[in-house]
């Protein structure tokens, strides 16, 4: 017996049949800035132009801001079950930028908020556990296996290698990360990981799909691990090395992002169904509403098919991740925020460790499992099968389940080709000459961090009241 997939609210599939229902209005209103999508992105842009507004001397005018939802947030959800608390997956903010934090935290509590230094361990796919990131970690590895990962990552940086000689230019991301680090490395945890995550053929994803998220290492990196002279690993190889996060979870931030929106600026339960690009209207459920600009966190593919924009559906292709959050009634192995499972027996690529975080005495875990966009989703089936795996995993022993919750999440990871890359910029830049802004990780269809989207909205709004926007 197949359990509902949709069991809880969150975007409408990026292939979803848009048709105008019955309930449509005949009535126009005009708003200066519509906002499509009550998450980071969308709220966060709202709080950014009112700013930019009031630091040119001009009135921002009138912002609407529509949800398809019944709440605010996104995936950026929190779940309270029990005594558990979670997310509808892990959203912990990762922030370069100094002066974002200082925003989010002034419009929380005092105590709200707290950074903590990750965790992480990694465990390959002959079932090896060695510290985060892997790449830098074989001294960990067994003598054998720590030989041929040297070896091969050796060999690619000389070029002697057929990998080692593939050109990064043009090249998928199998045969980059190949080139770059040696096949055994990539054998042992690259290559099993990332499909489990993607949910599809390595070589059909552009070598720089994940850009400065993806933790390169070199010989003399690893050679510097096990010499003990490593220095810290910081910066862009590893971008999330801290994350904050509140102790409500993550609605917190949206929370307070909200904060710059006043009530009659936000319509919950009102999705948009189409755009007139020519006409600058959006037609909901409930009304149609003119705009001078129109910004978006919408997938990308169902923005285009709403305006009407010719747009090849193929080239848009993406994982589903289904997420289950368990509550265990004792705390397991306390050493850790997150674990990476490369081994393919398991059906999850990551657990999320929220007791670890939150200092509970009870297990509280999130668990992840990849999926490809297409079939049919047996959760009951799935549920087993992470329960069996984190037994077999050490992650649970003895504890008992007395609290769980999942969600699917749709679409989860875009995969970025050539092809994807192309028509996104494209699609972004017919939307853009008729004012319509496509942003954040599913409006641009790409591969970023929570904070890039705060960056991108502010850089948006910025241009916007500027009179430039890109």
């Amino acid at each position: 017996m197949k359990s509902p997939v949709r069991s809880e609210a969150h975007p409408r599939p990026v292939d979803a049949v848009l048709v105008p229902g019955s309930a449509v209005g005949s009535a126009d209103e005009a708003v200066d800035v519509l906002v499509v999508g009550a998450g980071v992105s969308g709220l966060g842009f709202v709080g950014f132009y009112k700013d930019a507004c009031a630091r040119a001397g001009r009135p921002a005018g009138r912002v609407l801001v529509l949800e398809r939802d019944h709440d605010v947030g996104g995936y950026c959800k929190t779940v309270r079950k029990d005594g558990f608390v979670w997310d509808y997956s892990g959203h912990f903010f990762h922030f370069r930028h100094a002066d974002l934090l200082q925003r989010l935290a002034a419009r929380m509590p005092a105590d709200a908020l707290t950074t903590v230094v990750k965790r992480a361990r990694v465990v390959d796919a002959h079932g090896c556990e060695t510290s985060f990131p892997y790449q830098r970690a074989l001294g960990e590895l067994p003598p054998d296996a720590f030989r041929a990962c040297l070896a091969d990552l050796w060999a690619a940086e000389r070029g002697r290698s057929g990998e080692g000689r593939t050109a990064d230019h043009g090249a998928s991301f199998k045969r980059r990360v190949v080139a770059r680090l040696g096949r055994a490395l990539c054998e042992r945890f690259l290559f099993p990981y990332n499909e489990k995550l993607y949910a599809c053929d390595l070589d059909a994803l552009d070598g720089d799909c994940m850009g400065r998220f993806f933790p390169t290492t070199t010989f003399a990196d690893v050679m510097d691990a096990v010499a003990g002279t490593a220095a810290p690993v910081i910066g862009d190889g590893a971008y999330n090395a801290t994350f904050s996060y509140p102790k409500n979870g993550a609605i917190a931030y949206v929370h307070a992002l909200q904060q710059d929106i006043a009530a009659h600026e936000l319509s919950l339960g009102e999705p948009v169904l189409a755009l007139d690009l020519q006409g600058r209207t959006a037609t909901t459920t409930l009304r149609r509403v003119r705009f001078s600009h129109l910004v978006t966190s919408a997938p990308l593919p169902a923005t285009l098919a709403m305006a009407g924009v010719a747009h090849d559906r193929s080239v848009f292709s993406h994982s589903r991740v289904l997420v289950f959050n368990l509550g265990f009634d004792a705390k397991g192995r306390g050493d850790v925020h997150w674990v990476y499972f490369a081994d393919r027996s398991l059906p999850f690529y990551r657990v999320g460790f929220y007791d670890n975080i939150f200092g509970d005495p009870r297990l509280s875990l999130y668990v992840e499992v990849g999926l490809p966009a297409r079939g049919d989703v047996d959760v009951e089936a799935l549920r087993a099968r992470v329960l069996d795996g984190l037994v077999a995993a050490g992650v649970v022993t003895t504890q008992r389940l007395v609290a769980e919750h999942h969600v699917l999440m749709d679409p989860a990871y875009v995969h970025l080709t050539k092809a994807s890359n192309a028509a996104a910029a494209a699609g972004r830049a017919e939307l853009a000459r008729a004012s319509v802004h496509s942003i954040g990780r599913y409006g641009g269809w790409t591969y970023c961090s929570i904070e890039d989207n705060l960056v991108e909205a502010r850089a948006l709004a910025d241009a916007i009241v500027a009179g430039a926007p890109r």
